[in-house]
């Protein structure tokens, strides 16, 4: 028995591929947390959320699909584009914090350690501020850094689970 991918119903293959996809971008996150030493800062979680989202909808997607449920499986599929839409968004915040084109967030960099009026507060500062930075680079490859191309690679991923949308609408009218 042979096995042709343009045999399977665009129903169960774009979110099949939309969580295949999203699984490997997280172990590729862990395995770089826990591997590589390369320890996540607030944003990086969140990006990772976003990828959490997107498999939770592609399993009920897939779920629908194999239920025939055809709306339902194209609904949960379009929040699995909106979730990597969402990332990328994240990323690119995340981009402009580490390039200085604007701040992050108090949780992101910490609180300025001028604005403490005591030792008390200096040390409660010093104690919330995060363990990673999220306006530092950990790592990068030709000039971009893993949250730019976390922006590239969800903003195309987006892109492909619309048109994997669009397919399986054209399916459904079709049968």
């Amino acid at each position: 028995m042979s096995f042709r991918i343009e045999e399977i119903p665009a129903a169960r293959l774009v979110p099949g591929l939309a969580l295949g996809v999203s699984v490997a971008a997280l172990a590729a996150a862990y395995g770089s947390q826990y591997w590589g030493g390369l320890a996540p800062c607030v944003l990086c979680l969140y990006q990772r959320a976003a990828y959490g989202a997107v498999i939770v909808c592609a399993v009920g997607a897939l779920a629908c699909a194999f239920a025939d449920k055809g709306k339902a499986a194209r609904v949960l599929t379009g929040l699995c584009a909106l979730g990597f839409l969402t990332g990328a968004g994240i990323a690119f915040y995340h981009v402009g914090v580490e390039q200085q084109w604007w701040t992050g967030t108090e949780a992101c960099v910490g609180a300025a350690t001028g604005s403490a009026q005591t030792i008390e507060e200096l040390r409660a500062q010093l104690m919330t501020a995060p363990v990673v930075r999220c306006d530092q680079v950990a790592w990068s490859l030709f000039g971009i850094s893993m949250a730019g191309y976390n922006v590239i690679v969800s903003l195309a991923l987006a892109a492909a689970t619309f048109i994997g949308m669009r397919l399986m609408r054209e399916e459904e009218e079709i049968s």
